[in-house]
């Protein structure tokens, strides 16, 4: 069987042109992305129609984003919501939250998302604060460094039942090494063995080829 890119272009080509097409809004804010220049990062269409089935599987209404970036994959999961729902993404850079504000309102969400601007580490606590309703799928697809701690307070955040994906988590294949200093890998690491060892936590990570290449992602429910 071949493993090149080429080949696993052609078959997520072919899922998301069958199974999760886009639209214009999802079109315009990767094009809006791009000529902001934001990284390349954004979930496949693939990535985020399974996201959007998460949430919809949860029937959830409210859903927390770790890393807005130019909010597409936030745009998948908010169409999933209902129109008294609610989704909060924390996005670290200013710049590149005013792309993902504009992207979320073309698509006609803004009146049930919100993106808040600064440091996860300092946006959570405060979001805390608030004592908001428990969130039912928590996405962590920020600075991989910090994953264990976003972990930690998705676990404060939610109830019993919830999702908490974590998105990237093979690092190339060297989530392996026990002996890197890499802070994704560490971070990585950290959080699928933070998901292992936690009473309050089921989970399990699987690998993924495609439009991104070769990565993979963590998937943990909330038990109590």
């Amino acid at each position: 069987m071949s493993g090149s890119q080429q080949v696993w272009d052609d078959v997520d080509d072919y899922f998301i042109r069958t199974l999760s097409p886009d639209d214009e809004a999802l079109r315009a804010a990767l094009r809006d992305s791009e000529a902001a220049g934001l990284p390349a990062i954004a979930v496949t269409a693939a990535q985020g129609k399974f996201l959007q089935l998460l949430a919809e599987l949860q029937g959830a209404q409210h859903i927390l984003e770790i890393g807005t970036l130019g909010g597409y994959s936030t745009i998948w999961m908010a169409r999933a919501l209902p129109d008294d729902g609610r989704l909060i993404s924390l996005e670290y850079s200013a710049k590149h939250a005013d792309v993902a504000v504009r992207n979320i309102a073309r698509a006609g969400l803004d009146r049930i998302v919100e993106v808040r601007v600064g440091p996860a580490l300092e946006s959570l606590p405060k979001l805390a604060d608030e004592n908001p309703a428990p969130f039912d799928l928590v996405f962590i697809d920020a600075d991989k460094a910090n994953n264990v701690h976003y972990v930690e307070w998705a676990l404060r955040l939610t109830r019993a039942g919830s999702l908490i994906v974590v998105d990237n988590v093979v690092r190339g294949g060297q989530v392996t090494d026990a002996s890197s200093s890499d802070p994704g890998v560490v971070g990585s690491r950290g959080a699928i063995e933070l998901i292992a060892a936690h009473p309050r936590l089921s989970g399990t990570a699987l690998q993924t080829v495609g439009g991104k290449g070769y990565d993979g992602f963590a998937l943990a429910r909330v038990l109590g």
